[in-house]
């Protein structure tokens, strides 16, 4: 699998992860528990890290952690998750509830969720990433009108990663937020890939361009996924699942190459083109 660097600490990161919003929030039913116990195990043999939870995902982050405990695996993922509250004491109640549902004693990468109370939780992260609680801390959200505050964060303040919603039926991160996410060194993260499935519905019953396969895309998840892939300053992209099978469509994404600026606008017009 493809790897970038991250940019604070130049450690390679498989470009392609999991997102569990929804996929994971799910009940103790054996049959439930071993499909995602299988798309965990897809994703890390294929040499995939990264796994994003939030305690707004209800069971996500203890479903993750109690599956890569039966793994034997806590030491192969890279674990990312989320503070979602307001005030001091009831961020750090709610990290530490994390680090026990994860069944982790520190966590690779904090972040704020939807920049909620995004000020009082800063001086936190930081403290915990000096006592190696966190490797990294980071900010999210998921629309576009919250870019430009996310673009006022990372001028303002040092942090890691930034994580939002970019598909190429959603360019607008483009504009202003990529750019500078790669000028201030911030690794990116990218939710929502094919924006919460609605791409899939405009390409339905529709055969992907015979040029695709000069890009190795053999599925349009592929095609999306290599679209934004090919964006030097993406660092990772998080389809969410609960399917072993979209998985591994999702994995192949990240092998062979990656489309340049030509072959990106190319895509872009295609779509623009549907």
């Amino acid at each position: 699998m493809l790897t970038r660097p991250i940019p604070q600490s130049k450690e390679p990161l498989p470009i392609i992860g999991l997102g569990t919003w929804q996929a994971f929030d799910i009940a103790a039913e054996r049959a439930a528990l071993e499909q995602r116990k299988e798309v965990l195990r897809v994703l890390l043999e294929a040499g995939g890290k990264l796994i994003d939870a939030s305690p707004m995902y209800g069971r996500a982050e203890a479903v993750v952690g109690c599956l890569l405990t039966q793994m034997k695996a806590a030491d192969r993922a890279f674990l990312a998750t989320k503070v979602w509250t307001s005030g001091q004491r009831a961020g750090i109640a709610q990290m530490q509830a994390s680090l026990a549902k994860l069944q982790t004693p520190a966590i690779d990468l904090m972040q704020i969720h939807n920049l909620v109370a995004w000020r009082t939780h800063l001086p936190t992260l930081r403290a915990w990433k000096e006592r190696k609680k966190f490797r990294y801390i980071g900010i999210t959200h998921y629309t576009d009108a919250a870019l430009e505050d996310l673009g006022h964060v990372i001028r303002a303040e040092p942090i890691d990663f930034v994580q939002f919603a970019y598909s190429i039926g959603g360019r607008a991160a483009e504009r202003h937020l990529l750019p500078l996410c790669a000028e201030r060194g911030v690794g990116v993260i990218v939710n929502r890939p094919f924006a919460t499935g609605s791409l899939f519905g405009r390409v339905r019953g529709k055969a992907l361009p015979a040029w695709a396969s000069e890009l190795g895309c053999a599925s349009w998840s592929q095609f999306f996924l290599k679209y934004i892939l090919g964006h030097p300053a993406v660092t990772c992209a998080i389809p969410a699942t609960s399917r072993p099978d979209h998985m591994r469509d999702n994995l192949a994404a990240a092998t062979g190459r990656l489309p340049g600026a030509k072959e990106r606008k190319r895509m872009a017009d295609y779509w623009d083109g549907l």
